[in-house]
């Protein structure tokens, strides 16, 4: 996908390397609304028109489609964060749009207009109150040494490494509406999956 904007590019990550404790089996094969999650993640991106398609996991996922590469996680693996270091890391375009595999409430339009709204150098992250959603951020390539950096450190959570990148100026947060939260909703636990 180009951004109208500044004829930038657009590349996605779809992690699927989490372990699932709470779910208590791979998130990624799990059938929600009769289909596989790994499917509904892969078809949303491909209606989106992107640069390329990434999967980063552990290991190469059996049900990886030939036509997406895949990418692993930066070893030692550290949950998300590697993930988003290996592929920013391997993009061909000038941005990174990072999407969690548990997320199917999440819409083809909220994701345009996240695309819409990232500038050179620039990406956005959405923001409910002050805690950022980086599972379904877009990461300018140039925030790759700082996230390669925070591998080194001992927090992998992304929530420091999100800030200080809206410190730098390399992230823009993104107010999400009342309206838009469920979007944002993941599946973690087996109740999670009753609700349509």
């Amino acid at each position: 996908m180009r951004a109208d904007n500044n004829r930038m590019t657009i590349s996605a990550v779809l992690l699927a390397g989490g372990k699932s404790r709470r779910m208590g089996r791979d998130k990624a094969t799990i059938m929600f609304r009769g289909q596989p999650l790994w499917k509904i993640q892969l078809e949303l991106l491909r209606r989106l028109e992107l640069t390329e398609i990434l999967v980063s996991a552990k290991s190469d996922p059996p049900w990886r489609p030939a036509d997406v590469e895949f990418v692993p996680d930066k070893q030692p693996s550290r949950g998300p964060l590697s993930g988003i270091a290996a592929a920013l890391l391997r993009i061909k375009s000038d941005h990174l749009l990072a999407l969690a595999i548990d997320t199917p409430f999440i819409s083809e339009a909220y994701l345009r207009n996240l695309c819409a709204r990232i500038e050179t150098g620039r990406g956005v992250v959405p923001t409910i109150e002050n805690r950022a959603e980086p599972l379904a951020a877009i990461y300018p390539r140039n925030a790759e040494a700082e996230v390669t950096f925070a591998l080194m450190g001992n927090d992998f959570s992304l929530q420091p490494i999100v800030q200080k990148l809206i410190g730098l100026g390399k992230l823009r947060p993104i107010q999400v509406s009342i309206e838009e939260r469920e979007l944002l909703r993941n599946l973690n636990e087996p109740q999670d999956l009753g609700v349509a």
